[in-house]
């Protein structure tokens, strides 16, 4: 993988059609954190070859800046997948940092991306291991699979949910992919979320929550992000730019929250480490122990992602 991505924010993950050149000169200005250049669903058959040049010149022709650089390569059940890895890792040369691979079914197919990226890597002057790989779940398979998957290969950087693919695998009668569903007495893609995160954590990888796909609806865009920040996702895709500055709003601690993070580090080290060393202390009217450290960390590495710095005293 790259040296630079694994730890860089994924709050705002934005889709941009690879067919699109319009969309691909765009590209470069918008806010995200990370973009990937979607070969994939958002092109037609008929596209799917031409559009290898026109990301491949986007990616060496334009200045990307800092966001994490993706491409989202077509599934090993297409007969695409090869010539993506091939003409696009092969030509996009070092500012191409990740490969996404959706519909991911089994460990076996990520490392079969691992070992092709190799030989591309090798045959293209690219140092071995640069090029990271985002796991995509979605389908039934895939669930069952991911905690394999997301031990597959130390290039993986993060696993993504698709809920769309998923719904039509789990053969759902709602059309709305991942929506929430009034009429039905729960959250129906929770245990879906905690599988995915758990088996991601548990493997040191960023965890994604995939697209909401009513992009005129900001209020049931952002309550959506909320259901899964809440969780402890690291961010969710954007297919339109109006939903990047809410993602990267959403997927961020407060300035109070990041504030308080710190001060609840210093608390916790000064407790522990002089006097009568306690293990849990009071903090204002709350007690901290070693678990209110491990919350308050998480909160410090998010808001450092994000380039957060504490308020002056």
């Amino acid at each position: 993988m790259s040296a630079r991505t694994r730890d860089l924010p994924r709050r705002s993950c934005l889709s941009i059609p690879g067919s699109s050149e319009k969309m691909l000169a765009k590209g470069p200005s918008l806010p995200a954190d990370m973009k990937f250049l979607d070969m994939e669903d958002s092109v037609s058959p008929l596209e799917k070859e031409s559009a290898r040049e026109k990301v491949t010149k986007a990616i060496r022709g334009q200045d990307w800046g800092d966001c994490v650089l993706c491409v989202r390569i077509n599934a090993w059940d297409s007969k695409w997948t090869y010539g993506d890895v091939i003409e696009v890792v092969g030509g996009a040369g070092e500012r191409l940092e990740e490969v996404m691979l959706p519909k991911v079914q089994s460990a076996a197919e990520v490392a079969a991306l691992d070992l092709l990226l190799t030989q591309v890597e090798k045959n293209a002057g690219l140092p071995v291991g640069h090029i990271g790989i985002e796991a995509q779940i979605e389908t039934a398979q895939g669930l069952i699979n991911v905690e394999e998957i997301c031990a597959a290969s130390p290039r993986l950087e993060t696993v993504i949910l698709g809920p769309v693919d998923f719904s039509a695998s789990m053969e759902m009668p709602s059309l709305a992919g991942g929506l929430q569903i009034p009429e039905y007495p729960g959250d129906y893609f929770h245990y879906v979320f905690m599988k995915i995160l758990m088996a991601g954590r548990a493997n040191g990888l960023q965890v994604i929550d995939g697209p909401y796909v009513k992009v005129r609806d900001p209020e049931g865009f952002k309550d959506f992000c909320t259901r899964t920040y809440t969780l402890g996702f690291d961010g969710k895709w954007a297919l339109h730019p109006d939903q990047v500055t809410i993602l990267n709003e959403v997927f961020s601690p407060t300035q109070a929250q990041f504030d308080k993070a710190l001060d609840v580090l210093d608390a916790y080290e000064q407790a522990t480490t002089t006097g009568d060393r306690k293990g849990a202390v009071m903090f204002g009217d709350e007690m901290i122990d070693e678990a209110s450290r491990k919350v308050a960390l998480k909160i410090r590495t998010r808001g450092e992602r994000n380039r957060m710095q504490r308020s002056p005293n």
